[in-house]
Order: structure tokens, then sequence, then C-alpha cells
């Protein structure tokens, strides 16, 4: 009985984390260098909102007090006020409402495979990286495939790959909850630009809520928020988008490599992870799968979903929008 309930608040917590708005209090700890304490303490500086402005204020004073020489040139980073304006100028021209695909591989090395086995060969022998190119180049496809499954044979579910899988990048422009991307912005071997959290893409329905009989509720207090947001942003977009709820999507374009994408699709694709990140981690497995097949093949997950299977089975709806437009969905299974 305790390990039913427990696992009943576990999946109502899943599900109830998408009406927290991100005005919601939570607290943080870091660790790291000065070099990174004194960028972190410009970044703050350089904040549009006050609030964060204050704490860099805070923070350069205690590490003032330890740190008196690393800490000097921590100041506001002049530049950034003045390119936040002038490229707005020109993005605000721009239809916020996208009716492209959520998840997109936009950019990818087709000869990636190839690059990362010549990588492969040339750390263990002694020719030039052309050479080894060359020589997986002119190898037949049976060579190329005992190859890769030489790099995986051994290898623990706690091994990571060798760093040659970092020779291919790919590039995912992404749609995803907020819920999801606190747990996809965590993962630093990859490069992420993240636009500003608003209510302009919609936001997703799980179906507990529905099954449960608070849907006409959600999608008031979505409403809600997006009638908020909006008229906040008209003042500042960086202050309305603390009335966000976790619900409602937002757009992250990333570039990562393929040694990332095997820890990132690992862990978020496992059966504990959360359903918002695992169906980000299969959207993005399936981009690469065709591209990649060789080495996609490796990963070896644990259950055979897909985002057409995750997408039917926790959600109502993926992009519903809250202002009575014409509703935008994603395909479910791009």
């Amino acid at each position: 009985e305790k390990a039913w309930a427990n696992r009943a608040r576990v999946i109502a917590v899943d599900v109830a984390r998408f009406i927290l708005p991100a005005a919601s209090v939570a607290n943080v700890g870091v660790t790291m260098n000065a070099r990174a304490l004194e960028y972190a303490i410009k970044k703050m500086l350089s904040s549009e909102l006050e609030e964060v402005r204050q704490i860099g204020a805070e923070v350069k004073a205690v590490a003032t007090e330890e740190l008196p020489t690393l800490v000097k040139y921590a100041n506001p980073i002049a530049y950034l006020d003045t390119l936040r304006k002038d490229v707005r100028s020109h993005s605000n021209s721009i239809d916020t409402i996208s009716k492209t695909e959520w998840c997109q591989l936009k950019d990818a090395d087709s000869a990636g495979e190839d690059r990362v086995l010549a990588a492969v060969l040339y750390r263990f022998g002694d020719d030039s990286y052309q050479v080894c190119l060359d020589q997986v180049l002119n190898m037949p496809a049976s060579d190329k495939q005992a190859l890769v499954d030489s790099l995986f044979a051994g290898m623990s579910d706690y091994d990571v790959p060798l760093r040659e899988l970092e020779f291919t990048e790919y590039d995912f422009d992404i749609l995803m909850d907020q819920g999801a991307y606190f747990e996809f912005k965590r993962h630093r071997m990859m490069t992420q630009t993240v636009q500003t959290l608003s209510t302009n893409h919609g936001y997703a329905l799980p179906k507990a809520i529905t099954e449960a009989g608070f849907e006409a509720e959600f999608r008031r207090v979505m409403a809600r928020a997006h009638a908020l947001n909006q008229k906040l942003a008209a003042w500042n977009r960086e202050v309305a988008a603390y009335v966000v709820p976790n619900a409602f999507n937002r757009r992250v374009l990333c570039c990562t490599n393929l040694r990332e994408i095997f820890h990132f699709i690992k862990l978020r694709c496992a059966n504990n992870a959360h359903f918002s990140i695992r169906r980000v981690g299969r959207g993005m497995l399936e981009a690469i799968q065709p591209l990649h097949p060789l080495f996609s093949a490796k990963l070896n997950l644990k259950n055979d979903e897909t985002v057409q299977s995750l997408s039917d089975e926790y959600f109502t709806g993926l992009a519903e929008l809250a202002d009575g437009r014409q509703q935008v969905q994603p395909d479910k299974s791009s």
C-alpha cells in the first residue's frame, strides 16, 4: 500500500508541475571557480531584471571579501543592453507562431559516422586524419559495422563512449514545455540558445488532467495566464515570464554532438524519466536515426517508446492556444 501511494504521488507531481508558474520559489546551490564566478556576476549585473541585478551585487560583495582581485572587474556588460534593443527591433516583426514541426534537425553532418570512425582510427594508429578518413570511406559496410561494434563491445550501462564521438554535431530547433526545458538545460555539453519564456507557442495538456476531470479548469487557468503574460509583456517581456506556467512551450536552439546525444538520450529516455523529456529525447533520436543508423542503433534503450506512443499516452494536446485563435498542433510524429 505504501509503495502504491508513493507511486501515485510521483505520478501526481509529474502532472501537477505543468501548472506551476515560473515565479515558483526554489533554492539553488552552485560550485564554481573564480573565473566562472566573475562571469556569472557580470551576467547577473547585466540582467534586465532588477532582482537579478540585486543578487549579482550581493554575490559580488560577498566574493570581494574573499577574492577581491579575482572579481575586481566583474561589472555590467555595457554592450548587451544596446545589443538587445537593436536585435529586437528586427525580430519583433517576425510572426511568433510557427507552424513548423516541434523537433527539427536543422543541420547535421551526413558523413558524421565516417568522421567519427576516422577519428577512432587516428587515435589508435599513426596515420594522418586524411589517411584514416580515406580508409573508412573505402571500407565495405560490413567492416564499418564491425568497427562500430568494437567501439561498444563490453561497455556497461555506466560507461561512456569514446570522446571521438564528439567529432560529429547536430543542430536542433525544439519546441518543448517549460517543465521539460528545466531538465534539458542541465545538459551543458551542448550549446543552447533559448527564447524568452512566453505564452506565444501554446501549452501542453497532460492526458491525466483530462482523465481527472480538470481539463476545463486547466484551460481557464492557461487562458488567464496568457492574458496576464501578454499584458505584462507590453511593458517588460522578462517580467511577464514570471506568470507563465510550466505547461507553456518554449523554443530552444541547441548544438550538440554524438557523445552528448548518447548521454542525454540514455538518461532522458529511461523509464523513470518524466514523460515530457522522454518525448524530447525520442524526437531527437528519431531525427538522427536515418542519418546515422550505425551509431544510433547502439543506444540500447530499455523501452520501445516512440514520439507517437508518448504523445498518445500522456497528452490530450501539445500546443493548445490560450487566446481563441485556431490551434497550431505540431505533428506528434515529427
